[in-house]
């Protein structure tokens, strides 16, 4: 076989792969499927919050915190810096307020993702993952309620870190944390990573004491939570169009139980501390997420898992919306008869349950 035509040879077989590589990832995130509308009543946009609301958890008394400003390689963004914002869900204003931040402080690399709150008799603790640079660490704050604002407390980064989405705090300065990513390399994440499609994906366990893999095999770790009698860790695999019952042993590691279908690429989930319900915000079109056509808008879904531990777990879709009301969904909380609804780089809604 001549040079010329190995070249054409490989090229077309390069082709060919490549072409099968896209059907696939079209596959995965759900490319063709279409959205039928299932709104809520007394739906209202939120306010302040037009740079996205990418992570949402709610503590006891009704108190929302809400990160903003996620800027995510191949997601659109703004060039506002990342903010922490509150909300009363008890208020009948219903509007978010912004979190006073340290002094020593870094705002302008501030980039916050996945957070999550830690709470002991005397202090409420705030984690905030955090991409500046486009790098992984976990930032540690206090809540400070009587001047609304956040002290800094640590940065943390590990090498096992390395591509954090999301984390649930099960201690003052311990948590687990999810890596969407195998690769730290911009390119080979953003590009090569999701084409190879691959389960390599983890979840690390922290501690001071102790730093490990406590569970892998995950097309693309998202959203992490933890059960209200904190004995077992659920694991959102977005790629794989499920959700991860994991065991929490005494060592902290993670034992496998069951996985749960949910038929749409989910983000961050959300636990109901008294039904223990699942809530999580979906993206039901991956691949016009992706995309990012305004012309085509990505949609929203929020899916309840009840039961979840249970022989029959219960799946409904509680909310869709095809991208005319509100675009790319990241989660979804509950309280009061309230449900907030937060996106990657959108809106956030605030509807009533029916």
């Amino acid at each position: 076989m001549g040079k010329a035509a190995f070249i054409s040879l490989l090229i077309a077989a390069l082709s060919a792969l490549l072409g099968e590589r896209i059907v696939n990832f079209r596959k995965v995130t759900l490319a063709s499927r279409e959205l039928v509308q299932n709104h809520l009543p007394n739906c209202v946009a939120l306010k302040n919050l037009d740079f996205g609301s990418e992570d949402i958890t709610i503590i006891g008394d009704g108190l929302a915190f809400i990160s903003t400003g996620l800027k995510y390689p191949g997601i659109a963004s703004s060039d506002t810096p990342g903010k922490i914002y509150t909300l009363d869900l008890k208020d009948s204003r219903m509007k978010p307020m912004e979190l006073r931040m340290p002094r020593n402080f870094d705002l302008e690399s501030f980039n916050p993702h996945g957070i999550s709150v830690y709470i002991d008799p005397d202090s409420i603790y705030l984690f905030v993952v955090s991409h500046p640079q486009h790098k992984s660490q976990i930032e540690v704050f206090e809540f400070v309620e009587d001047n609304h604002s956040l002290v800094h407390l640590k940065t943390i980064k590990h090498e096992l870190l390395h591509s954090v989405n999301d984390i649930v705090a099960v201690g003052v300065d311990s948590f687990y944390a999810t890596n969407d990513h195998y690769f730290t390399h911009e390119i080979l994440k953003g590009t090569v990573e999701p084409l190879l499609a691959q389960p390599w994906s983890n979840v690390v366990y922290y501690s001071p004491e102790e730093v490990k893999v406590v569970s892998e095999g995950y097309y693309f770790a998202n959203g992490i939570n933890i059960s209200p009698d904190e004995r077992h860790v659920y694991v959102v695999d977005l790629f794989d169009h499920n959700v991860h019952v994991l065991e929490r042993k005494d060592d902290n590691a993670l034992v496998s139980v069951k996985s749960v279908a949910v038929g749409s690429l989910c983000d961050n989930v959300e636990v109901d501390p008294e039904t223990g319900d699942l809530w999580l915000g979906c993206h039901p079109n991956g691949w016009k997420f992706f995309m990012s056509d305004p012309k085509d808008p990505a949609g929203s879904e929020v899916i309840q898992i009840q039961s979840i531990h249970s022989d029959k777990p219960v799946v409904t879709q509680v909310y869709a919306d095809d991208g005319q009301v509100i675009i790319g969904s990241s989660v979804a909380a509950t309280y009061g008869g309230k449900l907030l609804i937060g996106t990657v780089y959108h809106k956030a809604l605030c509807c009533d349950l029916k």
